[in-house]
């Protein structure tokens, strides 16, 4: 017999008001028939069964207050062996959730994995990809899953040798922390167990009683798991399928159709000529609507944040890069012979962290309030990376301290690391100052972004070569990069930043000049 748990049915809803039982114990039910519906403080709500089998015990009665994550009904799915399930008290507050034995019988021990910390304030993570299947072998520390929160991509391993019985979560499906993540039988070789049912994010999809216009508007289709995973597997967007369920429920059955008949099973608005002033109009195209998630969240509110926080005020120079050239291509095989590739970047990093001892206020940041001004010793300088899950400005600690060498290694690595999606929380944090580098992605000038809290920030454009006058006014072919820099205008002024940008740009465009300083 397994409990079925009651989903999340709305942001920040903890509980909610059961209001009338669709089925009574005893009654057989199918997979994503409608059971219960409960009220919340902002919409009625529709739960559909997660499985075909018959009802054995309902745990509340009408008007008794429902905990979100805890049971809801239990039932004896089809095919399931009968056993008796104990009955929970509802008026009770949840239990925390612990790692304990989900079930047991001679020789086998079947038990939860709970999704543990993975990063100081994170509730909730992507499932990116499921490294194991249900009835794959694993062992003690094996990774089983890649997941992604709103800072990096990390990797979960499995805390036991066993086999694995249930996949909670689906790709794509987010998971809470402190929830079960798989069931793993850990020990015999009998038949699997009933485990716990899936969690808030897979045990049913919500159906209000507003309007199906009301799901659509927040870019999600009506459907239980089942059916989304239906589509999934069929590389459908579920979005596009008309659905044949009350208010709007994508069924099965839809997707099947939609399977068999293409596009002439896509919803109405986007396939059927619609009339205008008694002439008709045919409606070409669709949209496609995606929730915005992790890294890219994180950066949609940082850059919200920064953009209407700090007043940005902008500053282009072009930097003649012969001299660099040169002396790149004199390092390089020494770097190389130590196992360190040598790019530009490692030069504009340590050229910035000598510029910033003159100028300390660049390496500064202000209070959201604008009445403290905190100066740092140590200069640590971002780098944006388009990695695959986003874009991730890790940042080299105190450069101030480092050597070319030991620059280009920590780039290196970061770069490495940002690209895969796997960087470690510490490098994203406690920057000071940050470089973007358009230049390789064919950009040339651009506004950047300030980094909150930082207070400047600096766009690399790609390397041209162009005509420009020397001194005795021959013209010559020159290698430009053209640089842009953005400063928060409530610390840094104007002057301060070319005079700034003046000596950063000196050591770049004759290299010997930093002899004297570098570490």
């Amino acid at each position: 017999m397994t409990d079925f748990i009651l989903p999340d049915i709305g942001e920040g809803i903890v509980e909610c008001e059961l209001l009338e039982w669709l089925v009574a114990e005893g009654d057989h039910i199918e997979e994503d028939q409608p059971v219960a519906e409960v009220m919340t403080d902002k919409a009625t709500v529709q739960i559909p069964a997660m499985h075909a089998g018959v009802v054995k015990k309902l745990y509340y009665k009408a008007g008794d207050i429902a905990k979100v994550h805890e049971p809801l009904f239990a039932m004896q799915q089809d095919g399931e062996t009968s056993q008796s399930a104990p009955e929970p008290a509802p008026s009770q507050e949840a239990a925390p959730v612990t790692e304990a034995p989900a079930s047991s019988s001679a020789g086998q021990n079947v038990e939860d994995f709970i999704l543990p910390d993975i990063g100081e304030g994170i509730v909730e993570c992507e499932i990116v990809k499921w490294l194991v299947a249900e009835g794959d072998n694993v062992e003690e520390d094996q990774v089983v899953v890649e997941v992604m929160t709103d800072k990096a991509v990390v990797e979960i391993p499995a805390k036991h040798a066993g086999t694995v019985l249930t996949l909670h979560y689906q790709q794509g499906d987010i998971a809470k922390v402190h929830t079960p993540l798989f069931a793993l039988q850990t020990q015999g070789d009998g038949a699997s167990q009933p485990v716990q049912a899936k969690p808030a994010a897979t045990t049913a999809a919500v159906a209000t009683e507003t309007s199906a216009g009301a799901a659509v508007r927040q870019g999600k289709a009506l459907a239980s798991p089942a059916v989304r995973r239906l589509a999934r597997e069929h590389n459908i967007n579920i979005a596009d399928v008309a659905g044949s369920g009350k208010k709007g429920r994508v069924m099965k059955a839809d997707i099947e159709a939609f399977v068999k008949g293409g596009a002439n099973t896509t919803k109405q608005a986007a396939s059927q000529p619609q009339s205008v002033s008694g002439s008709v109009v045919q409606t070409t195209g669709g949209k496609r609507v995606e929730p915005i998630r992790g890294i890219k969240a994180a950066m949609a509110k940082q850059m919200t944040q920064s953009v209407f926080t700090i007043p940005h005020f902008s500053v282009s120079e072009e930097i003649q890069m012969d001299a660099l050239i040169a002396a790149r291509a004199k390092l390089k095989p020494v770097f190389e012979a130590q196992g360190v590739k040598l790019s530009f970047m490692p030069f504009f990093i340590k050229a910035m962290s000598m510029a910033l001892k003159a100028f300390p206020v660049i390496n500064s940041q202000v209070n959201d309030d604008c009445t403290e001004i905190t100066y740092f010793d140590d200069h640590n300088i971002g780098m944006a990376v388009d990695s695959k899950i986003g874009l991730l400005v890790p940042n080299i600690k105190a450069v101030q301290n480092l050597s070319l060498l030991d620059v280009a290694k920590e780039a290196n690595r970061l770069i490495d690391l940002a690209r895969e999606g796997r960087l470690p929380s510490e490098d994203l944090k406690g920057g000071t100052i940050s470089i973007s580098n358009i230049g390789v992605l064919g950009g040339t000038v651009a506004t950047p972004v300030i980094n909150k809290p930082e207070s400047a920030i600096v766009a690399l454009g790609k390397m041209q070569r162009l005509p420009r006058f020397d001194e005795h006014d021959n013209v010559q072919a020159v290698n430009i990069m053209h640089v842009s820099w953005s400063g928060d205008h409530r610390i840094i002024d104007g002057a301060t930043m070319v005079k700034f940008n003046n000596l950063w740009k000196s050591y770049l465009e004759d290299p010997l000049t930093m002899l004297s300083e570098l570490k």
